[in-house]
């Protein structure tokens, strides 16, 4: 069985919680649902059984769901105005 690529999600602030992560990419319909699959031990972060609903990514973590996976990118950063 050969595995498949993440999915990207590209941040637009400088964070995102688990159970939004889980809304925002479609995975689940709503935040009850989320909250019932994290506390269930169903989500991983980077390989890890994840409890936290609240767990704040920030970019460079994978998410899975069961055969579901979600690479979270980090937002591109600001370029600096010349002094």
């Amino acid at each position: 069985m050969s595995k498949t690529q993440p999915q990207p999600f590209a941040l637009r602030g400088e964070y995102i919680t688990l159970d939004a992560l889980l809304k925002a990419t479609g995975l689940v319909g709503s935040g009850g649902e989320a909250k019932l699959l994290i506390t269930e031990g169903q989500v991983r972060v980077d390989g890890e059984v994840e409890l936290r609903r609240g767990r704040k990514l920030r970019g460079g973590e994978t998410v899975q769901l069961g055969a579901t996976a979600v690479a979270v990118q980090a937002p591109a950063a600001a370029p600096t105005p010349e002094a």
